[in-house]
């Protein structure tokens, strides 16, 4: 049987839930409109998580880090999410880009990169999607070539977030390209390498405030020792980190679903109607109780896969992808009712459920589609 006790959060928890909700509701909820209507980066949520050092808890403690486990990364990624979708991939990316050297990376290149990472001198993103490679990942065509004691780095990755504003970036790169997936290797990229740049942000649906946009690699020349593992192991590093940073995602998802449904029981309880607050009438009752109830069931689902990344169980490529899909789809569904809540209101940009309903629907797509999430956990039944 199982320890349950392992999946309920401690007392320590509990007060980081407390802390990151009193900070984000203080310092990065009243810019959340502003980030989003003018889709810019949200500094005032970087300054507010860096002076906090929440920015990136996941960092062990040898580095400089706070050597958060699992479930406390996801606690900080959902109380920031339910007031700023965009401001919760700093943490989330922050953990993304830099999980590939917490598992396969050298001593030095830890401690090269992990530092900054602690200290908030440095974001780290991850690059492994391209033009043509997608779902498809290991048909990537970026390309690392040897050179004495250095690779150069030729390829364009396509929808990295935080690009441009992260100063780290993992990529992943074909180093020999007979062996597919097993000929696809790590490194770290440093913006300020000769030879990186990055495309114009992309116009998307949601998350306006994190930038999403292509890397482009021309002849980066970086040393040999930026390799993270050894070579033709970078998918499986690639493949491994994404087991545990689904979570982050649901994690996300699940902050958003709050946020929305937070904000709907507050109006409907001031709505009057016929008389009354339309709280009063069942068909309301219903909705949303079938919103909290599934909130809490993606809750206990996310933070079951926490304590099993923590641990590093088995099934944690299944429960990963079933957190990750279950807490995504409950999202868009949750932000989707909570904008018919509040009828015409909902619809516009003068309340924050569109903005959440927006934001959403990204959490079923990237880190893997909820279609590929469902093929994951048929492959991977417990």
């Amino acid at each position: 049987m199982p320890d349950f006790d392992l999946y309920r959060p401690s007392e320590e928890h509990d007060m980081l839930r407390e802390t990151v909700r009193s900070l984000s509701e203080a310092k990065i909820a009243p810019f959340a409109a502003a980030v989003d209507e003018e889709a810019r980066f949200p500094q005032e949520a970087l300054d507010a998580l860096v002076a906090a050092d929440l920015h990136a808890v996941h960092v062990p403690e040898e580095y400089g880090g706070a050597g958060a486990d699992a479930l406390a990364t996801v606690l900080v990624i959902e109380e920031v999410a339910r007031v700023c979708a965009s401001s919760s991939l700093i943490p989330a990316v922050n953990k993304l880009g830099s999980l590939p050297v917490v598992l396969s990376g050298s001593e030095e290149l830890k401690a090269k990169y992990l530092g900054p990472l602690a200290k908030g001198d440095a974001m780290f993103s991850y690059c492994l999607s391209e033009p043509d490679a997608g779902s498809d990942a290991a048909g990537m065509k970026t390309r690392a070539v040897r050179d004495g004691d250095f690779w150069v780095l030729n390829g364009v990755k396509r929808w990295i977030t935080n690009a441009g504003e992260s100063a780290f970036y993992t990529v992943m790169a074909v180093t020999d390209p007979e062996k597919r997936s097993k000929g696809i290797s790590a490194f770290v990229v440093e913006k300020s390498d000769e030879g990186v740049s990055f495309g114009a942000p992309e116009k998307k649906l949601g998350i306006k405030g994190s930038p999403t946009r292509e890397v482009y690699l021309d002849n980066v020349r970086i040393p040999a020792d930026r390799m993270i593992g050894a070579e033709g192991t970078g998918f499986a590093t690639a493949m491994k980190t994404l087991d545990h940073t689904r979570i982050t995602i649901a994690a996300q998802a699940l902050g958003i679903a709050q946020g929305a449904l937070d904000y709907a029981k507050g109006y409907v309880r001031e709505r009057r109607q016929f008389g009354r607050p339309i709280a009063d009438f069942q068909g309301v009752q219903f909705m949303l109780a079938d919103m909290a109830m599934k909130i809490e069931a993606a809750r206990q689902l996310t933070y079951a896969a926490a304590a099993k990344s923590e641990r590093g169980d088995a099934d944690l490529t299944f429960q990963g992808a079933a957190a990750k899909c279950f807490a995504s789809d409950v999202a868009m569904e949750v932000t989707t009712d909570a904008v018919q809540l509040l009828g015409g209101y909902g619809y516009t940009r003068d309340y924050p459920v569109e903005r959440m309903m927006r934001d959403a629907k990204i959490t079923q797509i990237y880190e893997g589609t909820n279609q590929v999430q469902r093929i994951v956990m048929a492959r991977n039944l417990p």
